[in-house]
């Protein structure tokens, strides 16, 4: 690891980089808050709002969450994941002389698992990158992190046309993607065309600025009761990767649209995290959008819902615990004034006594029967939305059915939310019994002005049952739009091509057609320059929509994404 300058003032004096270092834990806190926390630390600003705090390992336990607000430690986000172009209205677009929308002059910002930029989809005739620049997190100390970032290592197109040009290309750029998944997303959005493979990106013509994420730090997963080798990435990374394309695209002084195939169950779903905050900030500028994966979580049985009625003293749910999922979360969320206590039974009969909400308390629970170990924090009013938040984190678990008491201890109406983790942290065999598969849709996909987006197949024209559902959990509109997302053609690492499934994809293809709008609108001039939030007006105007069905919907959003209905609407005006 590449040695730093001495950052640290008080009693942790170190020479290794925070941000990056498995020996310090990352927080995410406002920045006016970081004098809270004395001198002595080492912070980052990731914009005017939000800085990543790193605080010595040896000084977290798993009542830090607790000690610290929930909101400061960084969630953990997963992976989410023919005739495409005519279905949504792309090929009516592109081959008319007077659009001609291939992406040609705009940015495609991906935040993912990297790219291979090796493949030929993205590689131009000449033998020369589409890729403007790479910022890989992961290669800290390799080469020189990007201007004003502390940490990974930047490749500009320059350094990837010298790797082109060599016999052991990653000899001279050593990032690639080891997931694929960046890779596969990348190159729905603006891969160039292969005949053979009757393959094409949808605006082959867009050059790609590429994020690689690094992986959560052990801590965090430790935090939050997350198994080690679960993959998942870090808020405070997506946050800065952001950051990091944004940067970019103001000092080419081109429009940007970032495509975040990435999710988490962890929060409220009523997109007030720090990261959909930053995201509804970005999406209100000229020239700048975010299309967002609704995620893959409409089928997985990890949402729950329940009421409690006045004259109800408690109500009662039940989970099972798969044996292989030893280490996990589950987070209760519901709308203040109300209280909530909650009491446990484990599946040996082993209960875990009444707990009542508090400000700071966090219990730990050893069982006598079993292994289990349990940490529970009942917060009161979490900091960010006021509302109440029972977190329980489960290690060494016992397999089989646990059952949870929750008390209504003002004897008043009450309706609550609960969730497991998204992904692959869990095992399909760990899921509430009797779940709902509303209220679904992962963060940051729940942010009020991003584009979200969930997916339905082509083959029948209906919805894919693994989509994640709305509304939101304060009962906002989401998703916003449909698009195709079942077997959507895709490169692959190591020059191949195949198929790929899921809200990713399906964002992915609408990351493209809001590519074309931007290119219509600032590279072309044909109206005046649009920001996010009418962009984003224009196409939920423009989508199809089954007669007699009532939109926006849980389901379907607005409706199916077709830009050519959009330019047909604004042509109408």
């Amino acid at each position: 690891m590449i040695e730093k300058e001495k950052k640290f003032l008080g009693r942790h004096v170190v020479a290794v980089n925070p941000i990056v270092s498995e020996d310090f834990a990352d927080l995410l806190v406002p920045i006016k808050s970081l004098q809270d926390f004395g001198t002595g630390y080492y912070s980052t600003n990731i914009n005017h709002n939000y800085a990543i705090l790193n605080i010595p390992v040896s000084e977290i336990t798993p009542c830090s969450l607790g000690t610290y607000c929930y909101c400061e430690f960084p969630g953990c986000y997963t992976l989410q994941s023919y005739s495409v172009f005519e279905e949504t209205g792309i090929t009516r677009v592109q081959i008319n002389p007077n659009f001609d929308l291939y992406g040609e002059g705009v940015l495609i910002g991906i935040v993912d698992t990297g790219i291979d930029y090796l493949h030929d989809a993205f590689i131009n005739e000449d033998d020369t990158t589409r890729i403007v620049s790479i910022w890989d997190q992961t290669l800290d100390g390799f080469g020189t992190p990007p201007t004003g970032i502390t940490y990974g290592t930047e490749f500009t197109r320059e350094m990837i046309n010298d790797a082109l040009k060599s016999q052991t290309p990653l000899d001279v750029v050593p990032t690639f993607d080891g997931n694929g998944h960046g890779t596969m997303i990348a190159g729905i959005v603006a891969g160039r065309p292969n005949q053979e493979s009757g393959f094409s990106g949808v605006v082959p013509r867009s050059e790609l600025v590429v994020v690689k994420l690094k992986e959560a730090k052990r801590i965090t997963k430790e935090v939050f009761s997350i198994r080690e080798a679960a993959l998942c990435y870090q808020e405070t990374d997506i946050m800065m990767g952001v950051r990091y394309l944004e940067t970019v695209a103001t000092e080419l002084n081109r429009p940007l649209v970032i495509c975040i195939a990435l999710g988490t169950n962890q929060g409220g779903h009523d997109g007030h995290t720090p990261l959909s905050r930053y995201l509804n900030q970005f999406q209100s500028r000229v020239g700048r959008f975010v299309t967002v994966a609704a995620g893959n979580e409409g089928n997985s049985k990890r949402h729950y819902s329940g009421t409690i009625n006045v004259e109800s003293q408690y109500t009662e749910f039940e989970f099972v615990v798969g044996k292989e999922d030893k280490n996990f979360f589950i987070e209760i969320w519901h709308i203040n004034p109300e209280r909530l206590g909650i009491e446990l039974t484990s599946p040996s009969g082993e209960r875990v006594n009444r707990i009542n909400p508090g400000n700071n308390e966090c219990v730990r629970k050893g069982f006598v029967f079993e292994t289990t170990q349990l940490t529970v924090n009942n917060i009161l009013a979490e900091q960010i939305t006021g509302n109440q938040l029972i977190l329980l984190r489960f290690a060494n678990t016992l397999e089989g059915i646990w059952k949870i008491r929750l008390y209504n201890i003002d004897a008043t109406y009450v309706q609550f939310n609960a969730w497991m983790p998204s992904g692959d942290i869990i095992s399909n065999n760990t899921y509430f019994i009797m779940s709902d598969p509303s209220t679904t849709i992962t963060d940051p996909g729940n942010t009020e002005d991003v584009l979200t987006i969930t997916a339905y197949q082509l083959s029948n024209g209906g919805i894919w049952e693994e989509a994640g559902r709305g509304f939101t959990r304060f009962n906002y509109a989401k998703p916003d739009l449909a698009a195709p997302g079942v077997n959507i053609p895709c490169p692959v690492v190591g020059n191949r091509y195949s198929v790929m499934t899921g809200t990713g994809a399906a964002s992915a293809v609408v990351t493209g057609i809001v590519a074309m709008v931007l290119e219509w609108s600032i590279v072309k001039r044909r109206t005046r320059n649009l920001n996010g939030k009418e962009i984003k007006a224009y196409l939920l105007r423009g989508a199809r929509r089954t007669p007699g069905m009532e939109y926006p919907n849980d389901i379907w959003g607005y409706g199916k994404v077709d830009i050519y209905e959009m330019f047909q609407k604004l042509s109408d005006i």
